[in-house]
């Protein structure tokens, strides 16, 4: 598998912007009981997929209410996952969904393996390319998470498992 090593930051404020934060979900720790550190993605898509349903009902949505729902970093493995565990929940997000972690590495073209998971991963595409496609009016509504795995060295040599969690904002273009 490949990593991402980029890193981003955001002020907030109440102007120059036309992108607002109008909503959060705080996910929850979820834990699948995986135990393979080479597959973050699969940890972490428990989690996400937990953040995207509860926002849905939260927020009294649908998919299709979103322009995109971003993940910071499940890759294909992942998305799969992801993609699978919410039609069970009874949501489809296949069209609206992204991976960072996909954006930025193309699986099609490039021998990345599972994906190009990384913490930078989210901060990095959100700050270099959604932002200002929400501000140019290209999108007007995202749900954008970062996803993480909570695992250490001593944890996986014990051969622990590896919960995942993922935090949601809701990101629109006034």
């Amino acid at each position: 598998s490949w990593t991402v090593t980029g890193s981003g930051a955001c002020v907030l404020g109440k102007t120059k912007s036309r992108v607002k934060i109008t909503g959060a979900t705080t996910g929850k720790i979820i834990d699948y009981g995986l135990k393979d550190n080479q597959n973050m993605g699969a940890c972490m898509a428990p989690a996400a997929c937990d953040t995207i349903a509860q926002n849905l009902v939260d927020f009294n949505r649908e998919p299709a209410d979103y322009d995109r729902i971003v993940t910071g970093d499940l890759g294909v493995v992942g998305r799969e996952i992801l993609l699978e565990l919410l039609k069970k929940k009874g949501y489809d997000i296949s069209e609206q969904h992204s991976d960072c972690g996909m954006l930025i590495f193309d699986p099609a073209k490039q021998d990345t393996g599972a994906g190009g998971s990384g913490c930078g991963c989210c901060a990095s595409v959100l700050n270099a390319y959604l932002l200002e496609r929400i501000e140019k009016g290209e999108l007007r509504r995202i749900f954008f998470m970062a996803t993480g795995a909570l695992l250490s060295p001593t944890s996986s040599m014990q051969n622990d498992s590896i919960p995942g969690i993922a935090h949601g904002i809701v990101l629109e273009r006034k």
